[in-house]
């Protein structure tokens, strides 16, 4: 009985090892559609909804990036292989995707500098997971150094969410080129980006914090395009605009002792088998 149970067991948990690289995998699939469905706009002459439905994939592919890293924690089956696996993921669904979707979308008119710019942004990607890669070592699990991938790639194609027809404005082109230089920055900067990792959503919550998630649920499902445009914005621009405050309160001098420049100080790297990089 003894080794029925034991051979259950192994069997279980070598089960449990490919449940966070099921999630990888999906986030990879989301990815490669998205830029499938990008093309197919680009074929047939700019399709908005192609954009669109491209842009909400990479939006799901994000949640999947959160969920394979608090899995393989959960499960005790994080491992070299699943952070390596993981980031090669992300950088087709965060990098290749929003880049290429971008050019597809209307940047391919501004000739060179259209593919130079989301060219840029890819660099910028991939030297944010390259850097994740390095880092082992977990300095404070409450922030991230520089802007997450999942959190630049959704900052994008909430753009093209928002505005799936490049030709709605004649600025648009322009606002998304600017938007994948300066996204491309942040990623590769040494600002620190809350990562609510320790968030316990186990504990018990004040009817208080219920009726504001009732009503940003309510925000969203009225209009879900405007929704992620305005949390892509704030987030992207809460560690800038932290570090300028620090600067502002000390008036050019260090932060004080205990209380690192927000601009300045390492951050968090470790996410397990995956997660949000």
């Amino acid at each position: 009985m003894n080794q029925v149970t034991r051979r259950m067991h192994n069997r279980l948990r070598r089960g449990a090892y490919l449940l966070p690289s099921a999630f990888t995998i999906g986030n990879m699939l989301l990815g490669f559609y998205a830029i499938v469905l990008g093309v197919r706009g680009a074929l047939h002459g700019g399709s908005p909804g192609a954009f669109k439905t491209a842009a909400l994939l990479v939006f799901i592919a994000g949640l999947l990036d959160g969920l394979d890293g608090r899995i393989a924690r959960l499960t005790g089956t994080d491992s070299d292989f699943g952070r390596e696996y993981d980031s090669l993921a992300d950088l087709l669904t965060f990098g290749v995707a929003p880049a290429l979707l971008t050019y597809a979308w209307g940047l391919r008119s501004l000739g060179r500098i259209g593919w130079l710019v989301p060219l840029f942004y890819l660099v910028c990607c991939a030297t944010r997971l390259a850097r994740f890669n390095v880092q082992i070592r977990v300095i404070d699990s409450r922030y991230f150094v520089g802007l997450p991938a999942p959190a630049a790639a959704g900052a994008i194609c909430s753009l093209l969410f928002f505005a799936p027809d490049s030709d709605w404005r004649p600025w648009l082109e322009g606002l998304v080129a600017i938007s994948l230089l300066a996204i491309g920055m942040l990623m590769v900067s040494t600002f620190r980006y809350h990562s609510f990792k320790r968030i316990d959503l186990r504990r018990r919550w004040s009817y208080r914090a219920l009726l504001a998630i009732a009503a940003v649920i309510l925000v969203a499902l009225v209009y879900p395009p405007a929704f992620f445009l305005a949390v892509a914005v704030i987030y992207t621009l809460t560690a800038p605009l932290a570090w300028l405050w620090g600067r502002l309160r000390s008036r050019g001098a260090d932060g004080p002792a205990g209380h690192p420049d927000p601009g300045e100080a390492p951050a968090v790297e470790g996410e397990g088998a995956g997660g949000t990089r």
